[in-house]
C-alpha cells in the first residue's frame, strides 16, 4: 500500500510541475506576441532617441518578471528548496502541536 502511495504522491508533484511549467510557457508566449505588437506599433515611422525610453520600459519590466517567473518555475531549489520545506512543515506542526490548535 505504502508504494501506491509514494507512486501517486510523485504523480501529484509530477503534475502540479507540469502545470508550472505549463503555465510559464504561456507567460512567455505572451510576453513575447505583445511585445512585439508594441515595438511595431512604435517603430512604425518613429525615430527614437534616448527620449522614447518609456516605450520600452513595460517590455524591460514584464521581461524582469518573466526571467523571476522562469526561476521560480525551473529554478525552486536552489533557494529554498525541498529540504526547507520538510524542515518549516515539521517546525509548523510542532509549534501547532505545543500549542494545542491554536497557531501563534
Amino acid at each position: 500500500m505504502e508504494n501506491k502511495y509514494n507512486k501517486q504522491e510523485r504523480y501529484d508533484r509530477a503534475f502540479k510541475k507540469v502545470k508550472r511549467i505549463k503555465r510559464f510557457y504561456t507567460h512567455a508566449i505572451l510576453y513575447v506576441i505583445v511585445n512585439l505588437i508594441i515595438i511595431i506599433i512604435n517603430l512604425n515611422g518613429a525615430k527614437l532617441g534616448k527620449e522614447h525610453f518609456h516605450i520600452f520600459m513595460p517590455t524591460f519590466f514584464w521581461g524582469l518578471g518573466l526571467l523571476a517567473h522562469g526561476a521560480a518555475v525551473f529554478l525552486p531549489n536552489t533557494i529554498m528548496g525541498s529540504s526547507w520545506e520538510k524542515r518549516k512543515i515539521r517546525e509548523l506542526m510542532e509549534k501547532e502541536k505545543n500549542s494545542n490548535g491554536n497557531w501563534k
